[in-house]
């Protein structure tokens, strides 16, 4: 091939790229924009999954009338989240759900494609919330949080999270919350790093009457017999007692003025 035609060739390559990217994003709906949902008298529960239970988890939280429910897959939950049973739903059945507003995958960050001024969608995302629960939180999510790296969309959106509820003081009335909800290998749980981490998590970032600065929930992993007198600690905490815990902070919220 010489060089005009494989000029040509790319820039035919370039020209009908172009065209059909323009046609997608003309068939996406528009940008979130969470300032619209300021006065909806709802508690936005963003809700970061991958986990059998998600439908489980979301249908419970939705029965409650307060509550609005978006539900985030990042690029490993979706592989784990396919639908081999009953408890492994594709997306669209999780849509059908009562109170589920929309779900949100990695590449939905760059959908349409992004320009200058447009909003942005991890920090969306982080306004519209009042509550992040990630269930579970592995011990590769839980390392980069804890080191400040944002290299999907759940952990941009924890990147960018109002620490201090400054500024999202225009339309929220306190400092949004996460909940991490820990799930991993019983050698991962008791491994030093693991220790140097959940020390910033709980000591550092947690919540707690006597640390109000605090913006992270721990809900940590139970414990469950492996034989003889052992113990296993790293499985997930059980889904219902998450949603109990969701659930009371909620109720707390409403009751404020």
């Amino acid at each position: 091939m010489n060089h005009s035609s494989f000029s040509c060739t790319k820039f035919l390559y370039f020209f009908l790229s172009t065209i059909y990217c323009k046609a997608m994003d003309s068939q996406i709906s528009p940008p979130f924009i969470a300032q619209q949902y300021t006065d909806d008298k709802k508690v936005h529960v963003l809700l970061a999954a991958a986990t059998t239970k998600l439908p489980n988890i979301a249908e419970a939280l939705c029965r409650n009338e307060n509550i609005s429910v978006r539900i985030l897959i990042t690029e490993p939950a979706e592989k784990f989240l396919i639908r081999q049973s009953s408890e492994q739903p594709v997306f669209d059945t999780l849509l059908q759900i009562d109170g589920v507003d929309a779900i949100y995958r990695d590449e939905d960050e760059w959908s349409p494609s992004w320009t200058r001024g447009a909003p942005v969608l991890h920090i969306e995302l982080r306004k519209w919330a009042h509550i992040l629960l990630v269930a579970p939180m592995s011990a590769n999510t839980m390392a980069k949080m804890t080191n400040g790296i944002a290299d999907n969309l759940l952990l941009s959106v924890i990147r960018a999270w109002d620490t201090t509820g400054v500024v999202d003081m225009g339309f929220k009335t306190q400092k949004s919350m996460v909940f991490a909800a820990l799930d991993m290998d019983r050698r991962m749980y008791r491994h030093p790093v693991t220790e140097k981490q959940l020390k910033v998590l709980r000591d550092e970032w947690g919540w707690s009457e006597s640390n109000p600065k605090g913006w992270v929930t721990v809900l940590p992993p139970i414990e469950r017999s492996s034989g003889s007198e052992n113990l296993d600690t790293g499985n997930m905490m059980d889904w219902r007692d998450i949603v109990n815990v969701i659930q009371n902070y909620v109720a707390g919220l409403v009751q404020k003025p």
